[in-house]
């Protein structure tokens, strides 16, 4: 019995480039990416970042750790006893920070030990701090700036696609892109997830990828 198109997705794997120059810019992530490209000229040495799940957080986390020599650890990883050893560079990237998910005494230290060390810590979350449902930690991540990403426009959209489709070394012509474009959730991750899906399709069926072949596979696709 043969795999589930979905499950095929899922189970190829493949890398994408975090570099600077990797990264596709628009409306909705300029002040996102501009924040990022002015440190260390921040006006608080502690921000964070927020947006929709793979909006492209992880990607300006990554740009961010580079320059600043930043660790990078998961908001759910973070212990108390483990703050010290995080800002030992001076620089932190504490990704993925949702209700319930993360050790509240842990994040409490680590704000007030990189207040005492001045060091940088980038926190990157999905929605703004109030979602937490914390009251004291909420009021303490309410103080510090935080900088939103949207979802992608058109343009941006079609750019991602236009990537992704690259990167996996798929030829599509501008006609693809375009009906792809105007038939998916306006999202990254929607993007990834159409993208992935086409490609082992398309594998699977031995046919090219084609506006056609999209057309059948768009009309069951769920991101």
């Amino acid at each position: 019995m043969s795999a589930h198109p979905r499950q095929l997705a899922l189970a190829l794997r493949h890398t994408e480039s975090f570099a600077r120059e990797d990264f596709l810019s628009g409306p909705s992530n300029a002040v996102a990416l501009a924040l990022i490209d002015a440190w260390p000229d921040w006006s608080h040495r502690t921000v964070m970042l927020t947006g929709p799940e793979r909006s492209g957080k992880s990607h300006l986390a990554a740009i961010w750790a580079h320059a600043a020599g930043a660790r990078l650890i998961a908001a759910r990883a973070l212990e108390e006893a483990s703050v010290p050893a995080a800002l030992a560079t001076g620089a932190l990237v504490v990704e993925d920070l949702a209700a319930g998910s993360f050790e509240e005494r842990a994040l409490f230290h680590l704000l007030n030990l990189a207040r005492e060390q001045e060091a940088f810590v980038l926190l990157t979350a999905r929605s703004a701090p109030a979602t937490l449902g914390i009251p004291d930690l909420t009021s303490r991540l309410k103080a510090l700036p935080v900088v939103a990403m949207a979802p992608p426009d058109d343009r941006l959209l079609r750019a991602v696609l236009l990537k992704l489709f690259s990167d996996r070394q798929l030829p599509v012509d501008d006609g693809l892109i375009g009906y792809v474009a105007t038939r998916i959730e306006r999202s990254f991750a929607a993007a990834r997830a159409l993208v992935a899906l086409l490609d082992a399709e398309a594998m699977r069926r031995k046919r090219p990828l084609t506006r056609a072949l999209a057309a059948e596979i768009l009309r069951t696709f769920e991101p």
